[in-house]
């Protein structure tokens, strides 16, 4: 058995400790956002992703712990177990990517058509007016397709443009509820433009980011694979032992010219 160099040992302790980090990082959020979201309505449709991450994270867990063992005590099988693991683990990473990145206009379209099925917005339900209204105030905007005509009569205060808006504004109906807000009867500003395209943007923008941490992952857990295999390679490698061999001219010795010369003498 080879003996592995301590730079490449280390190395791979110090990823595979990054990877057991993160695995740790998941398997908490996972718990916080089960207890959080346990009395939501949303939890049924929640629940198979928590499933899933709860088995990404432990299995992530358990093969880190398969490999710092195997790179301590330099044991072949916990190497290999941890290498197949990661291989497996670095496949369905991949596949996630892929499909994501494949699947990314379609969400565009499913978001539009989800957030159009609220309309009109007087008759949304509380939640989604909250969460609307500032969702206005953030990226100034009102209404969802049409602008504010998608309020109706019940135009809401985030509506209303600041003193220094960075989106064009227009003045309202004075038939809308913001007209008790008059004052010496000038206009009353609100924004112009819809939110639907900021709100589509910004979870777009999650997405991606979600894609690129992913990207990360995947390469920081090809790199664990990398490195386990070359301290396999380094392991199954057989030291070159010199080989001792007999010779009668050794026997004798390099004393005897000496011998001879002190008979002569």
């Amino acid at each position: 058995m080879g003996k592995v160099n301590v730079c490449l040992k280390r190395s791979y302790i110090i990823v595979i400790s990054l990877i057991a980090m993160l695995g740790a990082l998941l398997l908490a959020f996972t718990l916080f956002s089960h207890g959080h979201f346990y009395k939501e309505d949303e939890i049924e449709s929640m629940l198979p992703g928590l499933h899933v991450m709860y088995v990404l994270s432990i299995i992530t867990l358990i093969l880190t712990i398969i490999g710092l063992y195997g790179a301590c005590k330099e044991k072949k099988w916990a190497l290999i177990m941890f290498a197949v693991g990661m291989i497996l683990g670095s496949l369905f990473w991949i596949t996630c990517e892929i499909q994501g990145l494949a699947e990314r206009p379609k969400v565009t379209e499913h978001l539009k058509r989800e957030y159009l099925k609220l309309l009109p917005l007087n008759n949304a339900s509380e939640v989604v007016t909250n969460n609307l209204k500032a969702a206005q105030i953030e990226f100034q905007c009102c209404g969802l397709d049409q602008g504010y005509l998608d309020w109706g009569y019940n135009i809401p205060e985030s509506c209303l443009c600041t003193k220094e808006p960075t989106n064009p504004c227009v003045a309202a109906p004075r038939n809308s509820s913001l007209s008790e807000h008059l004052v010496d009867d000038q206009h009353i500003m609100i924004y112009k433009e819809s939110c639907l395209p900021y709100i589509i943007d910004h979870v777009m923008m999650i997405i991606d980011s979600a894609m690129g941490i992913i990207l990360g992952v995947t390469l920081l857990w090809v790199l664990s694979v990398v490195l386990c295999i070359l301290i396999l390679c380094r392991l199954n490698k057989k030291e070159d032992i010199p080989v001792v061999v007999y010779s009668p001219e050794a026997k004798a010795g390099n004393y005897s010219p000496l011998t001879d010369s002190v008979e002569n003498a």
